[in-house]
This record gives structure tokens, sequence and C-alpha cells, in this order.
């Protein structure tokens, strides 16, 4: 009897779960269309909108980023559609309370992550730099060579790459020499104190006047600034055309070369820093004291 109980109780499942399968079968078939449709709704959405976006933003990461976020939405929608047509609205609703829960979860999580994203997203729609500039930030300096999503690599003078998080350069001030044309030089020097200074001025700003790339254009300026321990303090500012970082290395290098040479020549000294020894003064001991007696 108790075979013969679970054997009918059996047939009844497979009896029912047969006329429900015959019942959803129309709505099975017409779920798999519409999930079909859908994944070539998707993949025309994200085909056409990453040639928009490139043409756009001229940046391919950010372009197939986006599109490939517009195709899983499509996707999406169209699961949920496929699933509503079977009757299943209620896992519909489960699955969305899940991804609401899950989505927070990640939002904490990779918070760091997200927010490289975002500032990502808007330095590709700005443009605050472009491949191949050289740029200044948090102590970095370097030449762009890739800009992604999340990070931006720069290669620095000195050969080394080096990877940046998006958000350092979004947030904080940043330098890009190479949207100016012009750089300025600006030169420390000092000299004795028995120099005639109008003098030295006049043949200072002579000696730097054919520099390497020195804009022309633009006056040469010279301002003296202080009364140093050992020295009258001044500095020099030059208008060069920069080229790139090496050329202002040059320009500023053949600068200091000039200046030297014209003191040389003129018998103008930059002095040694200064130190005066007082073996004297009260408290201490006196030299001849100190030194040993003959």
């Amino acid at each position: 009897m108790e075979i013969k109980k679970y054997y009918d109780l059996v047939i009844n499942k497979v009896t029912h779960w047969t006329e429900d399968l015959v019942v959803m079968l129309p709505n099975f078939v017409l779920a798999i269309i519409v999930m079909v449709l859908f994944v070539f709704l998707g993949k025309l959405s994200k085909s056409i909108i990453s040639k928009v976006l490139f043409k756009t933003l001229n940046n391919r990461s950010l372009s197939s980023l986006i599109s490939r976020i517009i195709y899983l939405i499509v996707l999406t929608i169209g699961a949920f559609a496929a699933l509503s047509l079977m009757n299943l609205d209620k896992t519909v609703t489960s699955l969305l309370a899940g991804a609401g829960i899950l989505g927070l979860a990640l939002g904490f999580a990779f918070q760091d992550i997200a927010t490289n994203f975002i500032a990502g997203f808007f330095m590709a729609a700005k443009r605050p730099f472009k491949i191949g500039q050289v740029i200044h930030c948090e102590g970095h300096s370097g030449i762009i060579k890739h800009i992604g999503i999340r990070t931006t690599e720069i290669a620095s003078f000195q050969g080394q790459e080096i990877i940046i998080p998006n958000k350092l350069l979004f947030q904080n001030p940043l330098i890009n020499d190479s949207e100016n044309v012009y750089k300025r030089i600006d030169l420390e020097v000092g000299v004795s104190y028995g120099e005639d200074l109008e003098r030295v001025r006049d043949i200072t700003i002579d000696a730097v006047k054919n520099i390497p790339n020195i804009q022309k254009d633009k006056e040469i300026s010279l301002f003296y600034k202080e009364f140093g321990g050992s020295s009258i303090n001044f500095t020099i500012m030059i208008w060069v055309e920069f080229k790139s970082q090496l050329e202002f290395l040059n320009s500023q290098s053949e600068a200091i070369i000039a200046i030297k040479k014209a003191y040389d020549s003129e018998d103008i000294m930059i002095p040694f820093p200064i130190r005066t020894l007082d073996f004297g003064i009260k408290g201490g001991e006196k030299l001849n004291e100190v030194l040993p007696k003959q």
C-alpha cells in the first residue's frame, strides 16, 4: 500500500508539471524570442554607441566601457521581460531586491575603484591633458603614455613608468606644461657686495640673449631680491619656447653657462658662502690658548 501511495504521488506531480509545461510552452517560446531580440538589440546598441562615443570623446577605453554597460543594461531588461512573460513576477522582484543589496555592498567595498572610474569618465569628457603631453601632479612628473578609465600611465624623465590613480589627477592641482607654448626660466644668482649692480644687470641680461629657444618678443627681467650672507642675490627671468622638457632643461643649462662665462670674462665674482669663526666670544676659548705652544 505504501509503495502504491508514493507511486500515485509521483505520477500526480509529473502529470501536474507536464500540464504546466504545456500551458507555459507558448510563453516559454515567446520569452526565448524576446531574449534573442534583446541580445541582438544590445549588440547593435553597443556597436553604434561605441563608434559615436569614440568619435566624440576620442577615448577608446571609455567608449568601450560605456557601450559595454549599455549592452548589459539591455540584456538585463530583456531577461526581466522574458521572466515576466513566464509569469515569474515574484522571481523578478527577488532578483531586483538582490541586485540592489549587492550593488550597495559592492559600492562600499570598492569605493576607491568606483571613484577612479568616475574621475576617469569626467577626465575623458573634459580632456585636461592628452597622450604625449608633460604633466606634474602630486610630486610626479612625466610624459603621458596611456589614459585609462581607472589609471593614467606616465613615463618619468628618468625612464620610469608611473601609474597614477585617476582620482589623484582629478582632485588635486595639475600642471600641464604642454598646453603653453612658452615657459619661463627663473635663475637664482648671487654676486659679491663689491660689484657694480647696474653693470652686473646689463652684463647678465646681455649674456643670455642668444640661448637656445629664447623668446625674443618677451623682455628678459632681472630683479635684485636681498642682501644675503655673502652675496647680493637676484633672479633673472627668461622666456623660452617650450618644445619638450629636455629642450627646456637645455635652455636653462645654456643660460647658466652663458652667465658664468660672462662673469669670468668681466671679472665679476660669484662668492662662496662665508663663515666667520670667533674664538674670542664670551664663554669660548681664545685661539692662542687652544693652539700648542712652540
